[in-house]
């Protein structure tokens, strides 16, 4: 992980902080090196956590409002010129107002759009502001910039034998074909960038509380695993996997 600045999208979430701690941890362990220049940025919604260290670096940003968006990216251009990774964790699947649709009769007007702003748009709006940054990381076909999120096995159409979760899986497909699209625009227009769209599991976290006792035994993973196997899969990914989508463990999901 040397001489590496991440941008940990969500860091206040289950799975965007136990990344963060991971990768300041990660700092600490390196920091009497000279080469190591590891830095962290991560960006919170209301209330920074509490969490320090030396090289971790927190922002303020809304994923849905774009201006939050591009202002936070701005702020990251007073500490560096560049950033090699960008993991995006912010996810929706239910809030106080509701929960995902069993039946077509649910479905909610705001309630989709604010599926769609949150799991498909951020992104796009995320890679579109970040790209000077992308731009300037050093990288190769064997060292590529990340830009990785986090999406659901649900997103995917061909493994859809359940139905229900509408505006979930809608949004999550939509972000999987915003992603594809992206890896084969930036593999003309930015070279040696892996976009990586990833399902972390079953996690035990606010966003799959209401669910958990249909989860099989063994199959719900604590944040720390879930953010340590996504780190460790994207640390083996070169630039010619870009448009991949894969789980925590590496393997393939079907689009």
């Amino acid at each position: 992980m040397n001489n590496k600045t991440y941008l940990i999208i969500g860091g206040t979430g289950g799975i965007g902080q136990a990344m963060t701690k991971q990768l300041v941890a990660a700092t600490a362990k390196e920091k009497n090196d000279d080469q190591a220049k590891i830095r962290v940025f991560a960006t919170y919604h209301n209330s920074v956590p509490n969490i320090e260290a030396d090289n971790l670096y927190w922002l303020k940003m809304d994923v849905s409002d774009e201006s939050s968006i591009k202002q936070a990216l701005e702020n990251i251009q007073q500490h560096t010129d560049h950033i090699d990774w960008v993991i995006n964790c912010v996810g929706l699947l239910h809030n106080e107002q509701a929960q995902p649709e069993k039946a077509l009769r649910q479905m909610e007007t705001e309630f989709f759009l604010k599926n769609m702003q949150i799991n498909a748009l951020a992104s796009m709006l995320i890679a579109k502001h970040i790209k000077p940054l992308l731009k300037k990381a050093e990288r190769s076909q064997d060292n590529p910039a990340i830009f990785a999120t986090i999406s659901a096995r649900v997103g995917s159409i061909s493994d859809n034998e359940l139905g229900g979760w509408y505006s979930y899986r809608m949004s999550k497909a939509a972000l999987n074909m915003g992603m594809k699209n992206l890896s084969i625009e930036w593999g003309r227009a930015l070279k040696d960038v892996c976009v990586v769209v990833m399902q972390p599991g079953t996690v035990n976290t606010q966003l799959s509380a209401p669910f958990q006792s249909n989860v099989a035994d063994g199959h719900l993973f604590s944040p720390a695993f879930s953010a340590e196997s996504l780190l460790e899969v994207l640390s083996k990914m070169g630039a010619e996997q870009t448009g991949s989508f894969v789980d925590w463990a590496g393997e393939s999901i079907r689009w």
